[in-house]
């Protein structure tokens, strides 16, 4: 049976609000190491989001401000030097370096967004993100788990 798009093989009755990303405990674990690395290099207000219920084409945020463009580019090589050394991932993309006021990184399962302070309060992706859950990325062991919290933002 042919669904209401045109060239789709769902059903009538499959699951479209179905999280579409297999759930991945090393997105998790990625994510965590994003966030230790920009609180090493001062990163303040970091906030990892659980989005994978609600978009599909990422696990993971990693929300970081910082104060000056300078310390944006520091936070970025460091994330991304510090998922290739603890995980043995590089970033499949990386935008926004040329200007520094928001920097993503694409990781697949991770995306992380360092931003300026200004810059983050103006896009305000955590009011955008509110939904999602809030997880838990301080380490809790060597390895470092990140726990999701229980509460919902």
């Amino acid at each position: 049976m042919r669904s209401r798009r045109t060239g789709s093989t769902l059903g009538a009755d499959d699951d479209l609000g179905a999280r579409l990303t297999a759930p991945d405990p090393d997105a998790r674990h990625r994510a965590a190491i994003a966030a230790r690395a920009a609180a090493d290099k001062k990163g303040t207000e970091i906030v990892v989001l659980d989005v994978g219920d609600i978009i599909s084409i990422t696990e993971m945020f990693v929300l970081v401000s910082a104060t000056n463009t300078r310390q944006v580019k520091t936070i970025a090589e460091e994330i991304e030097l510090a998922l290739k050394i603890e995980d043995g991932v590089g970033p499949r993309a990386i935008e926004g370096l040329g200007d520094a006021s928001w920097v993503l990184m694409d990781f697949g399962d991770v995306i992380v967004h360092v931003f300026l302070a200004e810059t983050r309060e103006y896009y305000d992706l955590d009011r955008l993100w509110a939904d999602a859950a809030v997880v838990e990325w301080e380490t809790d062991g060597e390895r470092g788990t990140a726990a999701q919290t229980a509460q919902s933002r």
